[in-house]
């Protein structure tokens, strides 16, 4: 079975290398996604198990066309009633890509036209549209005159973990954090630091790695639950399998933020898992906060864009960054996410590794420096 798991920019190696993990064959990394070949079962451990996939996909039907005609022509050649039937509900999700059709709900729309066409011409009666809780949920990508329809095994997105609590201006997507992670080379012997963890995420994907804990255990439905050759029994097998497979280690993670609210939406987003016995929060700014270890790793998502506002303010605070560093993380790895290149140079660290992710439309670096000790003395104080 062919399937492609959808992803951000810049974690298409990490995913590669999960999927490999799991047993998936033919694994082909191409734009913002992997291709793979895997059984039934491959397909329930990648929902289950993957952390850097945002969705599932599986492709079932691909022709070509470059007009209205042509899309709901190539629409209809395909049997739908070997997917679903007329008492079952679907959605489709369009991806468009072509100078031919500009309007990616319209394509939507002629492909709805043509499935349900179809159903009505053949059994007199049609499908309903069901956008929020469908039996079947359908992506129709068109890339200029090539157009693929996919079966989302997923349903909701799989970044979706189910420990998000509260409101935080600025969360990070559960996806690219955990892709921080793994591209950062952490492992859970060596302290993490985030000093500035906001709602926790970085934090929590810590957590569920070094514990290798299913990222979506607490799903409640996925996709492929709808389909017509769901195996209840063979999920239920991966679901116990991945459970046996999680582990319990001693982990050394903290979190701190200037904001009382996001340290108390942090706390609580870690109580939903269990995981407040692994990380120690703290309320405090960035200049006042001390390592409790004297090497480990920082992994830290500042504030850049529009929180903050004066291109002073920006400096200032970038400044401030390497100056701690520098001086009071002496031994530590510390990787840095921002979409401001320009705030960046004031950190006045070489970066040893400069990697492209995106959050959300914000393309953004994400910079390792080695702060090791140079010409600069200082005595460290540790907890």
């Amino acid at each position: 079975m062919k399937l492609i798991a959808k992803t951000f920019h810049g974690l298409e190696k990490v995913l590669a290398e999960e999927l490999k993990n799991l047993g998936a064959q033919n694994i082909k990394e191409v734009n913002r996604a992997v291709e793979f070949e895997g059984d039934k079962e491959i397909l329930y451990k990648s929902n289950l198990s993957l952390r850097t996939a945002i969705r599932i996909l599986k492709p079932i039907h691909q022709f070509t066309a470059s007009n209205d005609q042509e899309l709901y022509d190539g629409v209809m050649k395909f049997d739908w009633s070997s997917i679903m039937t007329n008492e079952e509900t679907l959605a489709i999700d369009p991806v468009v890509y072509s100078e031919h059709f500009t309007h990616s709900q319209y394509v939507a729309l002629k492909t709805k036209d043509a499935i349900v066409d179809q159903f009505r011409n053949n059994t007199g009666k049609r499908p309903s549209v069901d956008i929020e809780n469908p039996s079947v949920r359908l992506v129709i990508h068109i890339a200029k005159e090539k157009a693929t329809i996919s079966m989302d095994s997923s349903g909701d997105s799989l970044h979706k973990r189910g420990y998000r609590v509260g409101n935080h201006k600025a969360p990070l997507n559960e996806v690219l954090a955990a892709g921080m992670i793994l591209l950062s080379g952490w492992n859970k012997k060596m302290p993490l630091i985030d000093p500035m963890c906001g709602s926790g995420t970085i934090l929590m994907e810590a957590v569920m790695y070094a514990r290798n804990y299913p990222p979506g255990l607490h799903k409640k439905s996925f996709g492929f639950m709808g389909w017509k050759d769901y195996d209840a029994e063979l999920w239920n097998k991966v679901v116990e399998e991945a459970k046996d497979k999680i582990e319990h280690p001693r982990l050394r993670i903290f979190g701190s933020d200037i904001s009382v609210k996001a340290i108390d939406i942090a706390r609580e987003s870690a109580l939903q898992l269990r995981f407040n016995r692994d990380i120690t929060f703290s309320v405090s700014s960035f200049e006042k906060l001390e390592p409790h270890y004297p090497k480990g790793m920082i992994i830290v998502n500042p504030p850049y864009g529009e929180r903050l506002m004066k291109d002073k303010d920006v400096v200032d605070f970038y400044r401030m960054i390497g100056n701690q560093l520098k001086q009071t993380f002496i031994g530590y790895d510390a990787w840095v996410i921002t979409s401001h290149k320009e705030a960046l140079k004031n950190v006045g660290l070489k970066a040893i590794e400069k990697l492209k992710l995106f959050n959300g439309a914000l393309e953004c670096g994400f910079h390792k420096f080695n702060i090791y000790d140079g010409t600069m003395k200082k005595i460290i104080k540790f907890r």
